[in-house]
């Protein structure tokens, strides 16, 4: 699992490999990932944006930014827990995303909280680091 925490705001990630959605001989690998947003600060948030940077085997980036996560714009009192699940196709057996949430309390202050780097790889793939 991958975690970070700004401003007291912690973001742990957790992906994994859904093979039955996966077809190599197609070049489509497609992974899952569990996301646990956790506010420990002692003020209320309100995830309203986010943003995705992608990065596949071949450098390709793609760029992902949209309203909330999910369909769902979570508000989280302090001690509060959001978890959710989504997923992410590759054209490469391997990759990695990064990204941040703009979240905003209750008071109108909006700030950036990051999502940490985490790797997509396939099982059996191996990597070659230069």
């Amino acid at each position: 699992m991958y975690s970070a925490r700004t401003k007291d705001i912690e973001v742990a990630v957790e992906p994994y490999y859904l093979e039955e959605q996966s077809d190599p001989d197609d070049s489509r690998y497609v992974w899952g990932y569990r996301i646990v947003i956790s506010n420990h600060s002692s003020r209320s948030v309100k995830l309203v944006q986010r943003y995705w940077h992608i990065t596949d085997e071949n450098g390709l980036v793609d760029e992902v930014e949209g309203l909330g996560v999910v369909g769902e714009q979570p508000h989280l009192k302090p001690g509060d827990s959001y978890e959710y699940s989504s997923g992410c196709p590759l054209d490469t057996p391997s990759g990695m995303m990064f990204g941040h949430y703009q979240m905003e309390t209750d008071d109108g202050e909006t700030m950036i909280v990051n999502i940490p780097a985490f790797s997509l790889d396939s099982p059996g793939h191996l990597r070659i680091l230069n």
